[in-house]
């Protein structure tokens, strides 16, 4: 896939995406979630090279095929690791998925109700790197968690001022400015997360297009201004602490949004499984999402 087919596909293809980017500090709890205890390393080596197995092992998997799984986001560990021989975005893309790379390096303290990125001042070499690889997108993620509107037209304003560098480097911006779902304010958190949006967007070159990756808003339907908007590629949701079967629910009453679930998609995977009874497990949690995502 070149990036005119990868864009085509992530436009318009039946699926969702694959969020398999946990980054250093939620690595020992995915561990732990897929069977694989604390002590089972020694070094921050040894763990990143037990979440990267895991990691493969989903991308060998032969559910995991572009036929429901439209693209796949990557830490940058796994992006410079190899899957079966082949740089990790060279795999994928032999299967049909679109890889995109998580570029956030974690998030500031709470302030003004949101918690912005941190600075990302290796941010150009990382694209560029990425970019080499084949890598279509990225993915950058920061988080409201309560319904100040300063505050979150700051972290929409950092969003898409990141969002530019990466576009400049000819690459597909994933915004995900994430609503915690415990927020008290989270309905109001919507409206005002929709409406700095929208005026992010207008503002855009005319050749230019993002994507959004969105915690799945209270009252169902109310991002359809974004999902239609023509700077728009793409709307994702999280599935932001949900399991996978109110996720799912959750998902499919909001018509043109898709999945881009991480433990929701992994949450019933085990170390310990034969690869047939992982194969079966990652195929069951795939094709829910998938349902979900085309409902």
């Amino acid at each position: 896939m070149n990036t005119a087919d990868m864009t085509a596909k992530i436009a318009a293809g039946q699926g969702f995406i694959a969020a398999l980017d946990q980054s250093g500090g939620s690595t020992p709890k995915a561990l732990k979630g897929y069977g694989i205890e604390e002590g089972a390393w020694s070094s921050d080596e040894e763990m990143f090279g037990l979440i990267h197995d895991m990691r493969s092992r989903i991308i060998r998997s032969k559910a995991f095929t572009g036929d429901r799984v439209i693209g796949a986001i990557l830490f940058e560990r796994t992006m410079d690791g190899a899957v079966n021989g082949k740089p990790t975005p060279a795999a994928l893309i032999e299967k049909g998925v679109v890889p995109f790379i998580k570029i956030d390096k974690g998030l500031e303290d709470e302030a003004n109700g949101v918690q912005m990125m941190k600075p990302m001042p290796e941010l150009d070499d990382l694209l560029a790197r990425s970019k080499a690889l084949g890598v279509f997108g990225t993915k950058e993620r920061s988080v409201i968690n309560s319904a100040n509107r300063d505050g979150i037209a700051a972290i929409v304003a950092q969003q898409f001022e990141v969002g530019q560098q990466v576009l400049s480097h000819g690459m597909m911006p994933m915004i995900e400015p994430e609503i915690n779902i415990k927020s008290e304010t989270r309905a109001d958190c919507d409206a005002i997360l929709l409406e700095e949006t929208l005026k992010q967007l207008d503002a855009l070159g005319a050749n230019q297009q993002v994507m959004l990756k969105l915690s799945l808003p209270v009252e169902a339907g109310k991002f359809d201004a974004l999902v239609q908007h023509p700077k728009v590629l793409r709307v994702v949701a999280l599935s932001g602490g949900y399991k996978r079967p109110e996720a799912c629910v959750e998902l499919a009453k909001n018509s043109g949004i898709i999945a881009s679930f991480s433990r929701a998609l992994l949450e019933d995977l085990r170390h310990q499984m034969s690869d047939d009874e992982f194969d079966a497990s990652l195929d069951e949690a795939i094709e829910a999402i998938y349902k979900a995502s085309i409902a």
